[in-house]
């Protein structure tokens, strides 16, 4: 018996479809995978189930049941939970006041903090993370903290189906293995898992059955054992994918050097990084999360003071700690953030304001935007990196995640940035839309950019990097060419165990 049952779901915003027949179910117990491209309809759906959003035609069944919510509180009252993808935690409340927000403990008319900390610290045993503390600010914790926070705050709610919106995407590899382990949990205990992700080797380890939806429809479903990655993706994207990665020319070893970092340092996260970077290049920094590659990259644009160390632009010495991101961008640097949401993108402005931020000179006569290039200039950009968005003027925030993330990258391929350092560029991104990344990138390499790539996902370090260094505990290992080496070199060199 279905514990979730779906048929024909439709809904529009406007004169844009999101969803044109959707059918699917979920059974007791299972863990349902939820598969396709960015703008497919899977956070629209999860939306709708959770309560956020109603549909215009169509059905939905709980336990056989109808079910119609007007608002999450009903959805959450009916044992549905979901964990969003981009955060929907409140910054400013602690961890306790996120995680039992609406099903907080009472006593006489007053909050019972005591019992709110011990319930929140149940439901955090789960994850052991030290710096989450029930009394803690959720906006002083790390994106990695915070998605634990957003996990949890499911699990207190003692949901009977969970939804799981890309729950791994800022989580590091011990988490994740403590996700799964907990979602197995769940799924013997009858609860139904419904888990969206665009990694394959994460649904094939997790999930039970799939369903791919393609431009707003669902058009395959059936059990995840019986169909190969290559035929999933060829019904995401509706063709064969041939290959992920481009075939590039590796730059020549004696290339002009674009940038060189000594000793540079950024307590308490960054502690040693040195590397030179080369015109045509694309460098690779791997590590655990926590591990300093994120600072690496802020102090080298300025966003993060730096204490000890110079960072050499274009042969120009500069003090690391002395630059402001005006003067990286006139230098010619380019920084994709890993939270596009909270500082990549300006969420209320429309794609070609963002797109064209960092170079409105390109647009701009006299000081005033000429609207008419500015659009011109916007839509080749959109037809460049496929963003799927009804025009130049549509407001980024009404985008789903993985289009958000390309306008980002759009935005530095506009400035024509000389260098480009990218933290984790593919975040949220679907298969099919990978490759055009990759493709994005490895062209810049081949107009003779520098490229630095912080990634989590060593598959796209190994396809896409000329040179591979990791960051351990906030030092920089050396920096050796990718054949020399091997994920497992790689992580041993995260963890700190590289034997000698």
């Amino acid at each position: 018996m279905s514990k979730l049952k779906l048929t024909d779901i439709h809904k529009s915003f406007g004169p844009t479809v999101a969803l044109d027949g959707v059918s699917f179910d979920v059974r007791a117990g299972e863990v349902h995978a939820l598969i396709g491209e960015n703008g497919a309809g899977k956070s629209t759906l999860m939306n709708l189930i959770a309560g956020a959003l109603q549909p215009d035609k169509g059905e939905m069944l709980i336990d056989e049941k109808k079910y119609s919510p007007a608002s999450t509180l009903e959805a959450r009252l009916n044992g549905v939970a979901l964990i969003h993808q981009e955060l929907s935690l409140c910054s400013h409340l602690t961890v306790a006041e996120n995680i039992l927000m609406g099903l907080e403990p009472a006593r006489a008319g007053w909050i019972d903090r005591d019992q709110m900390a011990r319930r929140t610290s149940e439901v955090l045993q789960t994850f052991h993370h030290a710096d989450i503390k029930p009394d803690t600010r959720v906006g002083n914790l790390s994106v990695a903290a915070r998605q634990i926070v957003e996990i949890s705050r499911a699990l207190a709610a003692r949901a009977r189906i969970i939804l799981m919106d890309e729950p791994t995407s800022s989580l590091q590899r011990e988490d994740v293995v403590q996700l799964f382990s907990l979602i197995r949990r769940l799924s013997s205990e009858g609860i139904a898992v419904v888990y969206i992700s665009h990694f394959l080797e994460e649904v094939r380890q997790i999930a039970d059955r799939f369903t791919v939806l393609r431009d707003g429809r669902s058009v395959a479903t059936g059990e995840i054992s019986t169909i190969s990655d290559d035929e999933l993706i060829a019904k995401m994207v509706g063709r064969t994918q041939k290959t992920l990665f481009p075939v590039r020319i590796r730059p020549a070893p004696d290339s002009d050097v674009a940038l060189e970092v000594s000793n540079l340092s950024s307590p308490p996260l960054l502690k040693n990084a040195s590397f030179e970077l080369r015109r045509g290049e694309i460098l690779g920094i791997a590590g655990l999360m926590g591990s300093g590659r994120t600072p690496l990259l802020r102090a080298i644009f300025g966003l993060q003071r730096s204490e000890t160390g110079t960072v050499v632009v274009k042969n120009k010495s500069r003090g690391g700690g002395h630059n402001s991101p005006a003067v990286r961008l006139i230098q010619g640097l380019g920084y994709l953030s890993e939270d596009r949401k909270g500082e990549g993108l300006t969420l209320n402005l429309s794609v070609a304001d963002n797109t064209t931020q960092t170079k409105f000179s390109t647009c701009s006569r006299w000081g005033w935007i000429n609207l008419a290039k500015q659009q011109k200039q916007t839509k080749r950009l959109i037809e460049v990196l496929k963003i799927k968005a009804r025009g130049a003027q549509q407001p980024v925030q009404s985008l789903s995640g993985g289009n958000q993330q390309k306008v980002a990258l759009a935005r530095l391929v506009h400035q024509d940035a000389d260098i480009l350092l990218l933290d984790e560029p593919t975040r949220g991104i679907d298969i099919g839309s990978k490759a055009q990344v990759y493709e994005t990138i490895a062209e810049c390499a081949a107009q003779q950019k520098a490229v630095v790539i912080v990634s989590s996902y060593l598959p796209e370090l190994f396809g896409m990097c000329d040179r591979l260094a990791v960051m351990s505990r906030g030092k920089l290992s050396t920096v050796k060419p990718i054949e020399e080496w091997t994920p497992e070199s790689v992580l041993q060199t995260a963890i700190g165990s590289e034997e000698k």
